[in-house]
């Protein structure tokens, strides 16, 4: 089904996919016809793939933080969290490609302490500091086992960031919040506490993949 975070945008490509496909109906030139018609037919296909948003199955646990976005894990670092955390954390970013899902989801249980947008730069999303310049959306939860960070960083094609996520909203692993249009990236930042279970190159699926497992 198609996301009602990109509805009015996907209702607006397909009727212009329309206009162009019916254009190429009228156009008396065999070249230009054909092309009209395919590029309305591809652009189309593309925009129900992107905006598309399929259900997913996220692990019955609470010891867990699954991916909030689709996409390949870009870095892995250690840092220092200053906003929300305030400690040393391990960072994970997901970078989303175009052909990704991207409504994006609750990486962990708890209550939303903080939801701040900023403005930025619209750099490749998976330039390092692409999470500091860009402009993104920051979000911190407390969770029953603590205060985990995760952000919504637009990139150098994504330029639109929902996000439907209020302090104090009570929010479940695994639910749709949001989505960033047309490749971005998502990073996550956990305390050491939480034990790595992905590494550079993994493919994560939101709500599904495990990032991080409580270090018991």
């Amino acid at each position: 089904m198609v996301t009602k975070y990109g509805l009015n945008t996907f209702l607006f490509f397909t009727a212009f996919s329309v206009i162009v496909f019916l254009i190429g109906l009228i156009v008396s030139n065999g070249w230009v016809k054909y092309s009209l018609i395919i590029f309305s037919v591809l652009f189309f296909l593309f925009c129900l793939n992107f905006f598309r948003d399929p259900e997913r199955k996220t692990p019955n646990r609470d010891d867990i933080i699954v991916a909030p976005a689709d996409g390949e894990i870009v870095i892995v670092k250690e840092t220092n969290e200053t906003e929300f955390i305030k400690d040393s954390v391990t960072q994970v970013s997901i970078f989303m490609s175009p052909l990704n899902v991207h409504v994006n989801r609750i990486p962990i249980s708890g209550k939303v302490e903080m939801n701040n947008y900023i403005k930025g730069e619209y750099l490749v999303a998976f330039y390092e500091k692409a999470d500091k310049r860009n402009e993104r959306t920051e979000i911190g939860i407390n969770s029953k086992h603590g205060k985990v960070m995760f952000t919504q960083v637009a990139g150098f094609v994504a330029r639109r960031i929902v996000n439907t996520l209020k302090v104090g909203d009570d929010v479940q692993m695994g639910n749709r919040f949001g989505m960033i249009k047309f490749g971005s990236r998502s990073d996550i930042f956990a305390p050491k506490n939480w034990k790595l279970k992905v590494q550079v190159g993994d493919k994560v699926t939101a709500g599904e993949t495990i990032i991080f497992e409580l270090n018991k």
